[in-house]
């Protein structure tokens, strides 16, 4: 480092510049100027005219500063690494949900205290409720209004001129009308309640075995200390469950942007009703219960031969009819022990709600030929044709079953473009024909609605999430066919994207981690 000097005095001490040449002592020749300002060396010749030992002392000295810059980079690096990821990593994320914002929308809604029914007496306490219900039923269908709110807003990013100057995937940039558009309404004011000490198991030491979970109704773990131990392990199991007639892969495409987000998860896409799906929900959701209490206590015991493990987070996705056969698998008495573990719950397009209110005729009639010629029982259920008494059938009574209320964010993922789950189903919202309905048959739906809701908004150790997405896909690439007509393309639009998956798992980190 001390020859800088000699670097100087070949630089700028001995040459000079006339009419584009070097002059001087080794003086270059053949040198002219570019275009763009930059010199250039037209003759190989020209640096030989140099003193060879200045040529290698500058080269020398040149080779060991970027030798040394190289060096002290390195040592850095090996030292922060994960530091520096993390660092990449965090302003990546903080860069594409501002890019990616372009196609969400944001908003706040206020959960409704009570949702009831049209026909309530004018005399009672809840007149006010009344009025404002039936103000309510005067406006324009949701789902239509959800995809005109999509339509203008995609409108408008053809306006737009996206930043694509950073590392990125450009993927999604190929025409920014195709990309789905999200509008995500934040549900606000569920009541919550202090967080305890013991709280979803946050002060464990050890779990002795993992036999300990396989008595029903046992305690998980044993809580033996009030700080975590320096080498504990957080075991994150998420479970994907697929539709009708479906397959255990349906889901992968968004079990594989949950694992770009988080590598650490652990994935049990479920095989256990593959071709199955016909039959009643209980026998699915026992068998879907056994196979996730099995998957869980193999992860357990391989985290307990290599450290301890001190939580357990567990996750579940559904799609269609599987957001119905896990939460029959949480009202599993096996299931007992694990419900203070779960998670982050999303649901695709679920139907929690039944048919009851189905306003696609064709569909309807696609149902009506299963449940007469195939006997499908689940069929039976969804469309509460299962028993005389509606106050008898499988989803009045699974209304009641505590499914939602363990989970400590709830994500429902919906689209007004699907035709074969209702609208207000997969939002576990109002719907306005029940809003208009003063048969037994409305007020069993706001009985099923306000039970479903009260569970959303039961106290919980912290702070719960709950959000409704409504996901509006570009349906101009689909064409005029079978699928379109009877709303089966965006459906299944789920299944075959993971741009809208992208969109919240990185929107909203804190709800995946």
């Amino acid at each position: 480092m001390d020859d800088i000097k000699l670097s100087d005095s070949v630089s700028q001490g001995n040459f000079s510049v006339i009419n584009g040449k070097f002059s001087g002592q080794g003086k270059l020749q053949n040198v002219s100027e570019n275009e763009n300002g930059t010199l250039d060396l037209q003759c190989g010749e020209s640096l030989l005219s140099l003193p060879k030992s200045v040529l290698l002392n500058t080269l020398h000295l040149l080779g060991d500063q970027v030798l040394y810059l190289w060096n002290t980079f390195l040592q850095f690096h090996r030292s922060n690494k994960t530091r520096i990821l993390e660092y990449l990593r965090d302003g990546w994320a903080k860069d594409r949900r501002a890019e990616w914002s372009i196609w969400m929308v944001y908003s706040k809604v206020e959960m409704p205290h009570h949702f009831l029914n049209s026909g309530t007496d004018d005399s009672s306490p809840h007149s006010v409720h009344k009025r404002v219900s039936s103000i309510w039923k005067l406006t324009d269908d949701p789902a239509q209004t959800a995809a005109m709110r999509a339509e203008r807003h995609r409108r408008s990013i053809a306006q737009m001129k996206i930043n694509n100057r950073s590392i990125q995937d450009m993927y999604i940039f190929g025409d920014p009308s195709r990309i789905p558009i999200l509008i995500v309404e934040r549900v606000m004011n569920a009541p919550t309640r202090a967080t305890s000490e013991n709280s979803y198991l946050r002060h464990l030491d050890v779990i002795n075995s993992p036999a300990l979970l396989s008595a029903r109704g046992s305690e998980a773990v044993k809580l033996t200390g009030t700080n975590k131990p320096k080498n504990g392990r957080v075991l994150k199991v998420v479970v994907f469950v697929h539709g009708f007639q479906g397959h255990h892969l349906d889901l992968r495409l968004v079990r594989n942007q949950w694992l770009l987000f988080d590598p650490k998860i652990e994935c049990l896409m479920s095989e256990v009703n593959e071709d199955k799906t016909s039959g009643d929900f209980r026998e699915m959701g026992l068998r879907l219960a056994q196979e996730v209490i099995s998957f869980l206590k193999k992860k357990m015991d391989k985290v307990s031969r290599h450290g301890i493990l001190t939580d357990i987070k567990l996750s579940f996705v559904g799609h269609s009819i599987g957001n119905i056969i896990l939460r029959t698998a949480l009202a599993e008495s096996i299931m007992e022990p694990y419900l203070r573990y779960l998670y982050t719950y999303v649901s695709i397009s679920g139907p929690h709600l039944g048919y009851l209110y189905s306003s696609n005729s064709l569909f309807n009639s696609g149902l009506w030929l299963l449940k007469k010629f195939k006997g499908t029982r689940c069929i039976h259920q969804l469309t509460f044709t299962d028993d005389s008494d509606i106050q008898n059938t499988f989803f009045y009574n699974l209304s009641k079953q505590k499914t939602l209320e363990h989970f400590r964010h709830i994500i429902l993922l919906s689209s007004p473009q699907d035709g074969y789950v209702p609208y207000h189903s997969a939002r576990i919202d109002m719907c306005q024909a029940a809003s208009w309905d003063h048969s037994k048959k409305g007020k069993i739906f706001l009985e099923m609605l306000n039970d479903s809701l009260d569970q959303i908004r039961a106290p919980s150790p912290e702070q719960r999430v709950f959000l409704r997405c409504d996901v509006n896909f570009d349906t101009s690439s689909y064409g005029k066919n079978l699928n379109t007509f009877i709303g089966r393309a965006a459906h299944i639009e789920f299944l075959e994207s993971d741009i809208f998956a992208r969109f919240v798992l990185w929107s909203f980190p804190e709800l995946f981690r």
